[in-house]
């Protein structure tokens, strides 16, 4: 049973922006890009747990919630998909431009409740980014860890985030399999075409000593949880983020609340045991 930790302190204080620059822009697809950032004078905006969330902003244009999807000794990153009105204000950024930053929000992957598992990841489309830095942190603490599986899947190929580590380093890292799906065949993909949670089955994965991390829109949150559950991983041992429920991210305009449950104060990571919970309050 994976227990998570509610002490979400930190250091700065998540109220009060940060004015930062971004420093470097990788497109990751046609409608995703992904954005490192740090303070004016060179460091961090803020120090931050895996799983944790920050506010990016655009000063006269607003500010959006999101996951931290990497972080380095002076910089973190922010992978955005352009949706609407802010993010695709955020997308026309470039580096050198002034952007606002405040956080980190929310509790975190529970790594240490992790260590001597076996770890599978799975993920659609924009959901890689929130579990990225949990499978970077197993990676960089390997010897913690068993297994590492990645599943993940998109529509196309065109839909993948992070093809580099993806196809080129991920499979190259010590006993780590990745398995990629897409939704749609075309001409450029020689790969399964599977939606996630049937392909999460057939891979036959001994699910032994495993906690599984889940992170995708609605349908494939339900159907992969039951896929799970179908393998036979324990609702206790199934990880999941809430963080697109996230508004305000101090419990004050009540936009994610679930059941008794505010995901900003009580998340955004829970396990499926939680979930379930929360649905029935």
């Amino acid at each position: 049973m994976i227990a998570i930790s509610h002490d979400c302190s930190c250091e700065t204080n998540p109220l009060i922006p940060q004015v930062c620059k971004v420093i470097a822009v990788t497109q990751e697809t046609s409608d995703v890009k992904s954005f490192r950032v740090q303070t004016l004078d060179g460091r961090i905006p803020f120090s931050f747990v895996p799983g944790q969330l920050g506010m990016f902003g655009v000063v006269n244009h607003g500010e959006c919630m999101f996951c931290v999807s990497m972080g380095g000794e002076d910089w973190i990153e922010f992978t955005v998909k352009k949706v609407g009105t802010v993010t695709e204000r955020i997308h026309q950024l470039h580096p050198g431009a002034q952007v606002t930053v405040r956080g980190p929000y929310g509790n975190f992957w529970p790594a240490d409740a992790c260590k001597g598992r076996n770890m599978i990841f799975i993920a659609g489309g924009i959901g890689l980014p929130p579990v990225r830095t949990f499978l970077l942190h197993t990676l960089a603490n390997r010897s913690d860890y068993g297994r590492i599986d990645l599943v993940y899947s998109a529509s196309t190929k065109k839909d993948l985030v992070f093809k580099e580590q993806l196809f080129d380093l991920w499979p190259n890292e010590p006993n780590m399999h990745v398995h990629v799906s897409v939704y749609r065949a075309s001409d450029d993909w020689d790969g399964p075409v599977e939606f996630t949670a049937p392909y999460l089955e057939s891979l036959g994965l001994d699910i032994t000593n495993t906690t599984a991390v889940l992170c995708g829109g609605p349908s494939l949150y339900r159907t992969c949880s039951k896929a799970l559950a179908n393998m036979g991983v324990s609702d206790n041992d199934i990880l999941t983020t809430l963080e697109m429920r996230m508004k305000c991210g101090i419990g004050k305009c009540g936009r994610c609340n679930v059941g008794s449950k505010y995901i900003c104060l009580d998340g955004p990571v829970f396990t499926q045991a939680e979930v379930n919970a929360m649905l029935k309050d």
